[in-house]
């Protein structure tokens, strides 16, 4: 009876281990459906950059300034910004050092800036960018306009440079 029962048994054990089973489908949100594109960027006006009077042997600061305006108002999710110093090689050259500390600032309900808080509420750290390091990267709330900033430096120039070089730092921002 065993075998006649196991032959009975094997077309249903086969029909049910050979039928779709229930699947679980799922999608990667990409830029298309939010992110990217709903995150504005645009370089801050030069009148607005930060600055600084560079000749040679010279140990000096550097004046605060805007660099970057980046809307995310749109934005449901946290985006990940990276700062990016893109000229270090060639400034190298010209400094024996310099060090830029980077801020974020938020604007707040009356529409004026003021210091950024992270994820736990805690204003986001000082943070500093050099030729060294070359690149900081922050990760912010959405639904709020930023602004990034140099909020001051120190450095030490060896030249001034031949005529036409530019010892400015130039900056990337990138946004994920």
């Amino acid at each position: 009876m065993n075998k006649k029962l196991l032959k009975r048994l094997f077309p249903l054990i086969a029909v049910l281990l050979l039928a779709p089973w229930p699947i679980a489908y799922g999608y990667e949100a990409s830029d298309a459906s939010f992110g990217q594109e709903t995150v504005q960027i645009t370089a801050a006006e030069a009148s607005a950059a930060p600055s600084a009077i560079v000749f040679g042997g010279a140990i000096g600061g550097v004046n605060p300034g805007d660099l970057f305006h980046v809307d995310a108002t749109n934005s449901p999710a946290d985006i990940s910004v990276t700062l990016y110093l893109t000229n270090a090689e060639e400034l190298v050259h010209a400094y024996r050092y310099l060090i830029l500390e980077v801020g974020i600032q938020v604007k707040n309900e009356d529409g004026e800036w003021e210091r950024a808080s992270g994820q736990d509420g805690e204003p986001i750290p000082d943070t500093f960018i050099t030729m060294r390091n070359g690149r900081v990267n922050f990760t912010l709330a959405g639904y709020t306009n930023y602004k990034l900033t140099i909020e001051g430096g120190s450095f030490y120039s060896f030249t001034a440079g031949a005529k036409g070089d530019n010892l400015s730092p130039q900056f990337y921002l990138e946004v994920s």
